[in-house]
């Protein structure tokens, strides 16, 4: 299944030409779907970016839902997210859209998500430079909303809400729900295919910063979003935490030093994150199962960070 090289706007209600990007790698089909319904009477189009999927249940969820308005680009293998999203925008591009919206296999955008972004660009756009604008974030594993958050010494701000407007000036933004305008990804640059599926939305917001761009969180619209592999109660009284499969816990370790040694890495957030890392490391190698299959990865990390190694993992 490959995608029309031409679209029609006819479901545009504004000036903007929205293109929702959704990257997916085996997903599961009805969340998907559930996606697909909430976010296609947003946008003018949307592109499903396949990373390999193998799966009949997903190419007959693809040949039902392609239309006019949902394109499919198929990959024969993982090509990595930053990548997947790379192909969206460049088809994008080229069909003659403003804006896209990314979007993970697994976000549920709240109704009237996008127009309160364009919104939002709208009210902060007079005398500067917005790279993206993002929604506030739900964990429905957890019912718990993410902050946005703003880098400082010796501790950073988190914000879950601001004044009326709802709008917050932000150091980072999550990759899924972000509404990017294509002029700003052309200026600023896409996205890090070296990094291949972690610390993308770190790195471009990173660099985005850095070329003076501004990052605007909406705290009037939510994603919903099913954060890690679920929680897990730590032994000991010591809290909860995120549970990552190990594959993620190296790119996590190796991805990190990449951002490290970047001139554009903010340095108080560095300081701030070598800690977090290593206690990070301490929990899935002593109270996290699998733990000797952890402990090996997050090493592997760790060495291909140090000798700046990128791309997909490769097992030695």
């Amino acid at each position: 299944m490959t995608a029309s090289p031409e679209v029609q706007h006819r479901h545009a209600t504004t000036a903007h030409k929205i293109c929702a990007i959704v990257v997916s790698y085996f997903p599961d089909v009805e969340t998907l779907h559930r996606l697909l319904t909430a976010i296609l009477p947003q946008v003018d189009a949307l592109v499903v970016v396949d990373n390999g999927t193998s799966d009949a249940v997903f190419d007959g969820f693809c040949a039902h839902v392609e239309s006019d308005k949902v394109f499919i680009l198929k990959h024969s293998r993982n090509i990595g997210l930053a990548a997947a999203f790379n192909r969206g925008i460049a088809w994008a591009r080229k069909n003659g859209f403003s804006h896209v919206l990314l979007l993970d296999q697994d976000s549920e955008p709240a109704q009237g998500m996008v127009g309160a972004l364009i919104q939002a660009f709208a009210a902060s756009s007079a005398g500067r430079k917005i790279a993206a604008v993002g929604p506030r974030f739900h964990d429905t594993r957890e019912d718990r909303y993410a902050p946005f958050v703003r880098i400082g010494f010796p501790v950073s701000r988190k914000m879950f809400s601001s004044g009326k407007d709802g709008l917050v000036d932000c150091d980072f933004l999550i990759s899924s729900g972000s509404l990017i305008p294509l002029a700003a990804l052309d200026d600023i640059g896409a996205m890090d295919e070296g990094l291949f599926i972690d610390n993308i939305d770190l790195e471009w917001s990173f660099r985005a910063l850095a070329k003076g761009y501004t990052l605007i969180g909406v705290c009037t619209t939510t994603m919903h979003h099913r954060l890690g592999h679920g929680r897990r109660r730590l032994p000991f009284g010591l809290g909860h935490i995120v549970v990552h499969d190990p594959i993620r816990l190296y790119y996590i370790m190796r991805n990190r030093l990449l951002l490290y040694r970047l001139q554009y890495t903010p340095a108080v957030w560095i300081s701030q994150d070598v800690p977090r890392v290593a206690v990070k490391f301490l929990l899935f190698s002593l109270l996290v199962h699998p733990r000797l299959r952890n402990v090996r990865f997050m090493l592997a990390g760790l060495r291909d960070g140090l000798l700046g190694r990128r791309g997909p993992f490769v097992e030695p």
